[in-house]
């Protein structure tokens, strides 16, 4: 056989195809019934709908045929959408130059008939065909061919309905998703403020218990430091505003992040006691991603293992990860662990608990629902696993 070349715009037709989100799903009886009611109009053995793919052709309905796709190199409706005006007929495939070698008519399911209406959308471009195939020469009758093409016409139509209905289904989503995000958005933000909150807080404090009303290179630099985290705190509520309102706003904004740096940033901003040693060894690692989402899910699970940090010698060991498609991070501690009964519920945002430090405990669910979120909203997962008395640990990934 001869090689096809279709037209040049076939990676926009692939694109508009692939728009449908119809290849490989499951059998639906709206398109089953039309490919039965065109192989009896027809009185054919065989009718489908072929949906013509990069590099086979799929059958969202057969009629009279197992199998649920072939090569498309092979197809005859391959050849049918190049004119996507005509209803392309071949009476007998065994004396058309054209199919006469094609193993499809050679062999099984010996296509020996074929007659393809060509499947248009709205914008002009040809998806596939709605076809009949017999395994003897035959002609249609132009009753016949009418027919196939109003058929055509409805599979076009359920397709585009089919699509209207995920475009809603899609948008509703993303709708509750923003209505949630702006539920939730004032406790969260009220939470993940008071880490650099406090460090302005206690930064002025120390200032005036310190020194008083001298200014010195020293009270200088406790100024600079309430300049940077009210700098800090301004970028991140005006991102977080963002994030309240779509939480695809993440995915758009990614950036380089030398993660070394900002790791050092946050011990410094967190000020970890001298009992607890903080170890992460890689080097010169960059990642492309949100700078504000990954820092806060750092400083809420890097703030929760020192708050429950219940050792003489405290632990707290940072582990990373390239892969192919995602950043994989992994942050060990050797604090007070988990309870198994909370395992299941620590990224479940609860406002009444029934711990001992409940304030604490309340503060810390919250953090790690938003860390949930945060790592979700950026393509990836977390999990966690600990043991009571010897430590915990969080693993998420973050796609690329």
């Amino acid at each position: 056989m001869k090689e096809l070349f279709l037209e040049d715009n076939e990676a926009e037709r692939l694109k508009v195809l692939d728009s449908y989100k119809v290849l490989d799903s499951l059998p639906e009886n709206g398109f089953d019934d039309i490919t039965k009611l065109a192989s009896q109009i027809c009185e054919t053995p065989i009718s489908l709908i072929s949906l013509i793919d990069k590099d086979r052709q799929w059958f969202k309905s057969r009629y009279g045929i197992d199998v649920h796709e072939t090569q498309k190199d092979h197809a005859f409706c391959t050849h049918a959408i190049l004119n996507p005006d005509e209803v392309m007929m071949v009476p007998d495939s065994l004396k058309d130059d054209r199919f006469k070698n094609n193993p499809l008519a050679t062999g099984a399911p010996h296509v020996v008939f074929y007659a393809g209406v060509p499947l248009v959308n709205p914008e002009g471009y040809p998806l596939g065909t709605l076809c009949v195939i017999g395994h003897e020469p035959k002609q249609l009758t132009p009753n016949q061919v009418e027919a196939l093409k109003v058929l055509a016409k409805q599979v076009m139509n359920q397709l585009e309905l089919r699509k209207k209905v995920n475009e809603l289904k899609e948008t509703a989503t993303n709708l509750q998703e923003s209505y949630q995000y702006l539920e939730r958005f004032a406790v969260m933000a009220s939470h993940d403020i008071k880490t650099p909150l406090t460090s302005i807080i206690l930064s002025a404090q120390m200032l005036k218990a310190r020194y008083g009303d001298l200014v010195d290179d020293k009270a200088n630099h406790m100024l600079d430091t309430i300049n940077h985290s009210s700098k800090k705190l301004l970028d991140y509520l005006n991102q977080m505003l963002d994030y309240s309102k779509s939480n695809t706003v993440l995915t758009k904004r990614k950036q380089e992040v030398f993660l070394t740096d900002l790791i050092q940033h946050i011990i410094k901003l967190l000020n970890i006691p001298a009992s607890i040693r903080f170890e992460f060894h890689e080097r010169n690692v960059y990642l492309k991603t949100s700078r504000i989402a990954l820092e806060q899910i750092f400083i809420n699970l890097i703030n929760n293992a020192v708050k429950y940090s219940d050792k003489e010698n405290g632990l707290i060991k940072l582990e990373f990860l390239e892969e192919k498609q995602f950043y994989r991070f992994k942050l060990t501690d050797n604090g007070k662990g988990i309870a198994p009964k909370e395992i299941d519920t620590v990224f479940i945002s609860k406002m009444l608990i029934s711990d001992e430090d409940k304030m604490q405990d309340r503060n810390a669910k919250i953090g790690l629902s938003t860390v949930k979120n945060l790592v979700e909203s950026l393509g990836g997962e977390i999990k966690v696993n600990s043991v009571l008395n010897e430590g915990t640990t969080f693993e998420f990934t973050l796609r690329k």
